[in-house]
């Protein structure tokens, strides 16, 4: 199974517990801390573009860039998106038509890159894309998210249907499995189920500070995302905040 290939309808919905418009008030918070240009912002990995709508509102002008096309279709049907330019790209490989001030990448979209050589590329494409002392704002979940999920299941009942996440984290090679399946009551009365298989990878933080030095990237600072804070050995998920500065 392909991630994203028929959620796309319900996905909202049912991540309805991810914070947006708190994340995008921490970008903009970084925005003014690290005086990124009020210009441009490339969301990498924008999904169904709920970061992309409210980074736009705050008046960037803003570029969504995803691998699915049908999230991509999905963002589209808002009113918000109007002057969202959306390109249908692999991360690890996107193309822009130039530079801009800032990336951000959220909601742990770079988990979904499968090691290091990975990282390194994006990082690197990111760099190229950036204007001078440009940003690069992008979080991710954290070695200890996944050893405390560990491998078992979850499951969630709701009036319009009912959600099933059945997880399997391999410590030794840092890669976590999730397996989604909705069961979404249809205008029949009936249900319509959903599939989706997710591979996400841990990523250790010395290994992300090492990949961003070696893109020619400057890293700035780490947060902890919950708090804003110096993260600790318990935290969830990580802010990197990078810099251009080989222009």
């Amino acid at each position: 199974m392909e991630a994203y290939t028929s959620f796309e309808s319900v996905y909202d919905r049912y991540m309805d517990n991810v914070p947006d418009d708190t994340w995008t008030a921490n970008i903009t918070t970084l925005s003014e801390k690290y005086n990124m240009p009020m210009e441009i912002v490339c969301d990498l990995g924008c999904g169904t573009g709920q970061i992309t709508r409210r980074l736009a509102a705050e008046g960037y002008d803003m570029i969504g860039i995803d691998v699915s096309y049908d999230m991509l279709m999905e963002a589209q049907t808002h009113e918000d998106s109007q002057g969202i330019l959306y390109l249908c790209q692999d991360m690890r490989d996107f193309e822009l038509y130039g530079t801009v001030g800032a990336v951000v990448s959220l909601c742990d979209s770079i988990n979904y890159l499968r090691d290091r050589s990975e990282l390194l590329t994006v990082c690197k494409l990111v760099n190229n894309y950036l204007d001078p002392k440009g940003l690069f704002i992008f979080d991710v979940k954290t070695r200890h998210f996944y050893e405390q999920l560990g491998s078992n299941t979850i499951a969630e009942n709701r009036e319009e249907g009912s959600f099933i996440w059945e997880n399997d984290f391999d410590p030794e090679t840092g890669d976590n499995a999730y397996f989604l399946t909705i069961y979404e009551e249809n205008e029949e009365g009936s249900f319509d189920r959903f599939e989706e298989e997710h591979l996400q990878h841990a990523f250790d933080v010395q290994e992300i500070k090492d990949v961003i030095k070696e893109s020619g990237l400057e890293l700035l600072e780490i947060l902890d995302v919950a708090t804003m804070s110096e993260p600790g050995e318990d935290s969830d998920r990580l802010y990197f905040i990078a810099r251009e500065v080989t222009k």
